[in-house]
């Protein structure tokens, strides 16, 4: 109780700079979520109909996320400097893969008969596409969005060590103070507002999958 105590009056003191660590890594999360969704999406579709396409995307995306965070995040300063860019490429590049992976399933696991009767209604292959198979295929697309909504929330911390900003500015100074007064302190407020950060995020997407997902779907 006594450190919920001193976390508090942490917390309260700084107020400004708790919105404003946490309004930055708003921002990338929902700047990089909807970049990625868009990216990932697009390349998921225009692939589906080839396969080595299809597993050279996969491939590629995967690749991205074996690459250490720190290194990712570091090496395109020499290309676009400190701050917001390198973090927005990184977090783009670490995104990509679970939304990519999941509308290639949800694309590919839709029944060939829904198709081919679609088809026969006369509707045209764009038609379909959008009024059958990605309506179809959106429940498993929009999981693979929110597996990557708490993934950038998490490595968005690391945008503090190019300058980027975030709540990852508490974790850095509390770690480089420790043991000094206020150093855990710092280092709470920064995960704790993430985990929230997480939670609220989380919650939104799953407002909007029920609000976009038809009855008969679900």
């Amino acid at each position: 109780m006594e450190f919920l105590g001193t976390w508090w009056a942490f917390v309260s003191t700084r107020w400004d700079q708790v919105q404003t660590g946490l309004a930055e890594h708003t921002v990338y999360v929902v700047t990089v979520l909807g970049f990625a969704s868009l990216i990932a999406i697009v390349l998921g579709v225009v692939t589906r109909r080839h396969p080595l396409a299809k597993e050279l995307s996969l491939a590629i995306t995967s690749v991205f996320l074996t690459i250490p965070s720190l290194a990712l995040f570091t090496i395109f300063i020499p290309l676009v400097g400190l701050g917001f860019a390198p973090s927005f490429i990184a977090l783009l590049m670490y995104s990509l893969l679970p939304i990519l992976r999941n509308t290639i399933t949800g694309l590919d696991g839709i029944d060939q008969s829904v198709l081919e009767a679609a088809k026969g209604m006369g509707l045209t292959p764009s038609q379909v596409l959008l009024r059958v198979q990605l309506p179809l295929a959106w429940p498993v697309i929009i999981t693979g969005v929110r597996i990557s909504a708490m993934l950038i929330v998490g490595v968005a911390a690391l945008a503090t060590l190019v300058a980027g900003g975030g709540l990852g500015d508490f974790i850095k100074s509390g770690l480089a103070r420790i043991p000094l007064p206020n150093s855990l302190e710092a280092i709470w407020t920064g995960t704790i507002l993430c985990l929230i950060l997480a939670l609220v995020i989380d919650i939104v997407l799953q407002l909007v999958k029920r609000a976009t997902i038809s009855k008969g779907i679900r």
